[in-house]
């Protein structure tokens, strides 16, 4: 510290604490549980995410990742990451690549440039291995497995294994002992799709016992295979609504475990509540009596339903937005939203269909300012026999210059077919308008 002192005036000094440290990682990586259920602290700096069963619900790899560093960033915590087929690829990678993800085929190439440090070696190896002029793990990879044994011992090979993803490397996920969960070791190891269905129903019968007596419901469910070559096979679920209902959670899993693969067997089952809201009891139906007549339909069973078998940003309900523009008055919520009390005005006519973005059309019209004789869209011609309009919508200024020159006159035309469309001009007449297809009407 006193040479550092004396090479670098005013220099801040901390003191360090390892116990804290370590604990702040744990407290990190139980954060990082939102992304996937097989998450493991990695000393001293370090945290394994296993993203094969969740990366789909952030719309990919790539997106899951960028996700994750903006959170971090967002806390005022630097981080760099990577996601690979093996960890010990993703560790070198990022620490030392500039690929944020590596494809499957690419993983001996892309490690093979990475310094021998990538490999998690001790000190004492490294400085080893600096001494022969072995710099890049392509160095260490062409010398024969012998003598490298011989002079450095078996962690070397076994580093350069893990990271070829020739040896397992096994990850202990964590889970918050706060966390409501159960699990299942079998005597002997299960692989048939039915013997899966029935430890899952069995396990979320327990589960669901247990949340009833902290009166919590469950909003995301994980479920864990853990099989014997140590490679565990996580699925992710979410439910609209607080549920402990267990036949309705186990159903959500239904069409995700063919997707699974028992490799040699499965010698356990575990079955995590990581995500659990406030839910008490409630009596929905009457001794000898049916549900009261006119009583609100709860259709949060349906959504999880279709979340599952389509994806939770697929479901969802519109909500009307504050805006003149006809694109922005509009937004998607989650299908169980409570309703805000917005709606559109009564006498405002729009079409059934809005068209995400409107679509160029050529069109020709008879006299400046007049509605369209023709247009073409989708290279199908349309003649149009009746038209209203002009409606006039022009930008809304408080959004600054982008919409200071927006200016578009729309038009409800029909055809000689009888369909009716809804179309613009994005300028007057004489300064070389164009016209574009925004709306069907039913």
């Amino acid at each position: 510290m006193a040479h550092s002192q004396a090479l670098v005036p005013n220099l801040h000094i901390a003191t360090a604490l390892p116990d804290q440290d370590a604990a702040a990682l744990v407290e990190l990586a139980r954060w990082c549980i939102g992304y996937s259920p097989v998450v493991a602290p990695d000393p001293p700096d370090g945290i394994w995410i296993d993203i094969a069963g969740s990366s789909a619900l952030f719309g990919g790899e790539q997106k899951l990742l960028a996700d994750l560093i903006r959170r971090l960033s967002a806390q005022g915590i630097h981080a760099r990451a990577s996601v690979a087929d093996t960890p010990g690829a993703a560790w070198a990678m990022a620490r030392y690549g500039s690929h944020a993800v590596v494809s499957s085929e690419r993983t001996i190439a892309a490690v093979a440039d990475l310094p021998v440090a990538g490999l998690r070696l001790a000190d004492s190896i490294l400085e080893g291995l600096n001494r022969l002029g072995i710099e890049q793990i392509r160095q260490l990879a062409a010398m024969p497995r012998a003598p490298m044994t011989r002079r450095f011992g078996k962690e070397v090979g076994l580093r350069l294994d893990q990271l070829h993803g020739h040896a397992f490397e096994p990850l202990n996920p964590l889970v918050p002992k706060e966390t409501p969960a159960r699990r299942l070791v079998f005597a002997e190891p299960i692989g048939q799709l039915a013997d899966l269905k029935d430890v899952l129903h069995r396990l979320a019968a327990a589960l669901c016992q247990d949340l009833a007596e902290q009166d919590r419901g469950v909003r995301r469910l994980d479920l864990i295979f853990e099989r014997i070559d140590r490679h565990n096979v996580a699925l992710r679920v979410g439910t609209a609504r607080a549920t402990r209902d267990a036949p309705h959670l186990a159903k959500l899993f239904d069409e995700r475990l063919e997707t699974v693969d028992p490799g040699f067997g499965i010698e356990a089952a575990q079955l995590v509540a990581s995500q659990v809201e406030p839910l008490s009891a409630d009596q929905v139906e009457a001794q000898d009596m049916g549900i009261a007549e006119g009583s609100p339909v709860d259709l949060s069973r349906l959504v999880d339903r279709l979340g599952a078998r389509l994806g939770p940003k697929r479901i969802y309900r519109l909500e009307p937005v504050e805006s003149h523009i006809p694109e922005r008055s509009v937004k998607r919520i989650s299908a169980l939203a409570p309703l805000t009390g917005q709606a559109w005005p009564a006498t405002l006519s729009r079409p059934t269909r809005l068209l995400e973005y409107p679509e160029r059309v050529t069109a020709t019209a008879l006299l400046p300012d007049h509605p369209p004789a023709f247009f073409v869209w989708r290279r199908v011609r349309h003649r149009v026999i009746k038209a209203d309009g002009p409606e006039r919508i022009t930008g809304e200024w408080w959004r600054g210059a982008q919409d200071d020159f927006l200016l578009r006159d729309y038009y409800r035309v029909e055809d000689e077919k009888g369909a009716r469309f809804w179309i613009f001009r994005d300028a007057p007449a004489d300064q070389s308008a164009r016209w574009w297809l925004h709306g069907i009407f039913a």
